[in-house]
């Protein structure tokens, strides 16, 4: 009885995991953010997410149209781009801001690289940046959800303004979302939930978000008061983007590094320069920053982290 040998070239491990169904997954685990953002900032937020999602999707079907590539707005990829960086919006954002940023995301960021896992850096957070860059004043316009509370600016930027302790809002408003902030980033709640969702599905996993967040926590609780060692940490945690861009956006597969020591490196990379700029930089909140700086890196990660294969030599220093 004959039988044959098939060989193939690597790589040989298969996984049923696929695109559409890993973004997919991220696409539910958002929902409950996005939900706590209707429920504290009115339906608003979701004609923002609405239009967010239809810039990022057009943008993806138009561009690869326009360059002739195979269209991929089926693996939701655009649809989770969109999301992320609805999320990261103030309520208040004129939609005309929303298209520029969704159409900038895909088509500058994403497509013209190549598309899904040739970017060097997580599309919604630079598009992001770019927005808050060129029209400061609309990104930084907030409402408050709760009305016994006069200002409206977010808990970090009234630290940052010098603000007694006394008149930030409490602990249980910083957990629950009762607060100022963008749309997704301020329910603390919602975000773990969203957060476990991935954790079971193991679509991340916790070397970034745990390093990430305990470096941030550490440094402001070491270099954050008055004295060394007397920084607020539970401020520093609950406030701003630190929880929503440990899990969501800083896990992102195409723009963090592959191996375990290197995640690590990562997390603790951003924590580090989130921490610096929320101290001593003159933005209120440096988790945007920190991850597209540490994305920039991640090759550099790479390079030193992963073993070498078997047979192979070590590079000449």
């Amino acid at each position: 009885m004959e039988s044959q040998l098939l060989i193939s070239s690597s790589p040989h491990i298969r996984d049923e995991d696929t695109t559409d169904k890993i973004m997919k997954d991220v696409v539910i685990a958002l929902i409950p953010a996005l939900i706590a953002g209707i429920y504290y900032f009115g339906f608003r937020v979701l004609l923002v997410a609405v239009v967010t999602i239809l810039a990022c999707v057009v943008s993806e079907y138009l561009s690869r149209r326009i360059m002739k590539r195979n269209q991929t707005i089926q693996d939701f990829s655009a649809v989770v781009t969109g999301m992320l960086l609805a999320l990261s919006l103030p309520p208040t954002i004129p939609l005309w801001i929303a298209v520029v940023g969704g159409t900038f995301a895909i088509v500058i960021v994403k497509q013209l690289f190549g598309g899904l896992g040739q970017n060097f850096m997580n599309p919604a957070l630079a598009a992001r940046i770019v927005l808050l860059v060129s029209w400061p004043q609309q990104m930084t316009t907030w409402i408050n959800p709760n009305p016994d509370v006069i200002s409206s600016a977010t808990p970090l930027a009234l630290i940052k303004e010098g603000v007694s302790k006394a008149e930030l809002p409490g602990y249980l408003d910083l957990f629950i979302g009762n607060i100022a902030g963008t749309i997704g980033e301020t329910c603390v709640p919602a975000l773990l939930l969203g957060a476990a969702y991935l954790l079971i599905r193991r679509v991340i996993t916790l070397e970034i978000p745990l390093t990430f967040v305990g470096t941030t926590v550490l440094l402001t609780w070491i270099f954050g008061g008055e004295t060394l060692f007397t920084g607020d940490i539970l401020y520093h945690l609950l406030s701003g983007g630190l929880i929503m861009a440990a899990f969501f956006m800083a896990t992102d597969y195409t723009t963090s590094p592959v191996t375990f020591k290197g995640r690590i490196i990562m997390g603790i990379g951003c924590g580090i320069l989130t921490a610096v700029i929320r101290l001593f930089g003159s933005y209120p909140d440096g988790v945007s920053f920190a991850i597209i700086i540490m994305n920039v890196i991640v090759p550099l990660i790479d390079r030193y982290t992963i073993p070498v294969s078997f047979g192979g030599e070590k590079s000449a220093a």
